[in-house]
């Protein structure tokens, strides 16, 4: 997870190195962050529901060979051509192992506290990746080169693989037989690629162009069909009883909202301080480390406590609060900012993100039944790319069009800059309230005894089984069928 995360930011800080080493005109540059969001926006879906079929622990230790080969690649790539590629394999690897990481997780920690931990640890790595890329990535840069980005990965992938081969148990999946659907996979795929990309080039093409609105319906053309081929075929890659759950769909929609708003935190809060207040890049990821530090101690040491204590629910209202509570402090904050008074105070409220995530994650999969937990895992992941997706396009979008109306007005650089994220981080909490309000009314903290209210379905949910009564080997429950 923390190759994962940070590998889809940490070739920003050294993108100039990469253009000036390998040739890379401006527009291409751009496709060494692109290709990895869309390989791995577009095959997390898949991937989870491979993982169901095939084994997660066999989808697993592939990805990570798969992600440890193409970094290798991308370290000793000679050739722009050759280092996207290696990024699209790198996102490939990234999606299967995302895909399959929350299933293994839920599956292997049955007891609640044992689960709540185990996602605090899950869901802190993540945002430790997140906020490591930037300074790392400078890091190894300016000490090393460029290639070190990647090659750092290539240890850690040894680690990874020899550590599961001993601590991932057997299983052998469901069986292609159980949803082997090649045409659902291949619209699905296809839907989620095109839209991603499309989202990726609107600064390029515009959000009203041809480009982007004709790419745009065309996603939307193929999600449809994708949706009515799985309520018709026998065997769906994604059977649709799984988005009747109110924790599954309302979950994953509160993350969608949260993430496209966080975007302007973790991206527009670094651009503010470099443009605006003169940062250096290393100084930059120093001043966002209390951030991570806070969310690191928040998901390790407290969330999961809460969460026993208080119930999933609870804690993610607490931690959505928080961090309206950070958007609305950006909007605020002045072109000559002390960090001291202005900013510090921010990073520390950034602390709602580690109760949020947690929370939202164990919601997110307890509305899964055991066979799906793959796939549940794999749309948890898509609709966080999706959410980062829109954040990107839509709130740097804001800024930017905001910025270019104030500097027409003939305001200063800093202030029509400052006056550009204002609106960007007031649209993150507008987003952030939203996720508030569907967080408020469909989301509740499973019961262990109960069913989650997705309309009367026999099937208990992975969250409320019993400790000691789940059987990983074969892909069978040891539930007796009544309880099931």
């Amino acid at each position: 997870m923390l190759m994962t995360i940070l590998d889809g930011n940490i070739v920003t800080v050294a993108m100039p190195a990469i253009q000036s080493d390998l040739g890379f005109t401006p527009v291409g540059l751009s496709w060494v962050v692109n290709a990895y969001l869309i390989a791995f926006g577009s095959l997390l879906l898949l991937a989870g529901r491979l993982g169901d079929l095939l084994g997660r622990r066999r989808m697993f230790l592939a990805s990570t060979a798969v992600f440890t080969a193409a970094s290798l690649l991308a370290g000793v790539a000679t050739s722009p051509g050759l280092l996207v590629a290696a990024r699209f394999l790198q996102g490939a690897g990234s999606a299967m192992s995302s895909a399959v990481g929350l299933g293994i997780l839920v599956t292997l920690f049955t007891e609640p506290r044992e689960r709540a931990r185990a996602i605090a640890v899950f869901s802190f790595t993540g945002a430790a990746g997140a906020s490591l890329g930037q300074v790392l990535g400078g890091v190894l840069t300016d000490a090393l080169a460029w290639n070190w980005i990647f090659f750092i990965n290539l240890p850690i992938g040894l680690a990874t693989v020899l550590v599961a081969l001993r601590a991932l148990p057997a299983d052998r999946g469901i069986g292609l037989g159980a949803g082997a659907d090649v045409l659902g996979a291949v619209l699905v795929t296809t839907s989620l690629m095109t839209g991603i990309y499309a989202v990726v080039r609107i600064e390029e093409y515009g959000a009203g162009s041809a480009h982007t609105l004709g790419l745009g319906t065309l996603a939307l053309a193929l999600l449809a069909g994708f949706l009515v081929r799985q309520a018709k075929t026998a065997n769906p890659l994604m059977p649709l009883r799984i988005l009747r759950s109110r924790s599954v769909s309302g979950a994953n929609a509160v993350q969608m909202l949260m993430v496209a708003a966080l975007f302007s935190f973790q991206i527009l809060v670094a651009l503010y301080l470099q443009k605006v207040l003169g940062y250096g890049a290393a100084e930059t990821g120093l001043a966002m480390l209390p951030a991570a530090a806070v969310i690191g101690a928040v998901s390790l040491g407290v969330s999961a406590r809460l969460i026993t204590r208080y119930g999933e629910r609870n804690v993610l209202l607490t931690g959505l609060v928080l961090l309206v509570g950070v958007l609305g402090l950006l909007a605020r904050v002045p072109v000559r900012a002390s960090y001291a008074t202005d900013l510090l105070p921010v990073m520390l409220l950034a602390a709602g993100f580690g109760l949020a995530l947690p929370a939202l994650t164990s919601l997110a999969m307890s509305g899964a039944e055991e066979k799906d937990a793959g796939l549940a895992s794999g749309l948890f992941n898509t609709t966080q790319q999706i959410g980062m997706a829109l954040g990107i396009a839509v709130l740097s979008t804001l800024a930017a069009t905001r910025t270019e109306s104030l500097t027409a007005a003939g305001r200063p650089t800093a202030e029509a800059l400052t006056g550009g994220y204002h609106l960007a981080f007031t649209a993150g909490a507008a987003l952030l309230l939203a996720a508030l309000a569907i967080a408020f009314t469909t989301l509740r903290t499973p019961s262990r005894n109960e069913e989650d209210g997705d309309g009367g379905a026999s099937d208990r949910r992975i969250n409320s089984r019993p400790p000691g009564r789940l059987c990983t080997g074969g892909g069978r429950s040891t539930v007796p069928a009544h309880d099931r």
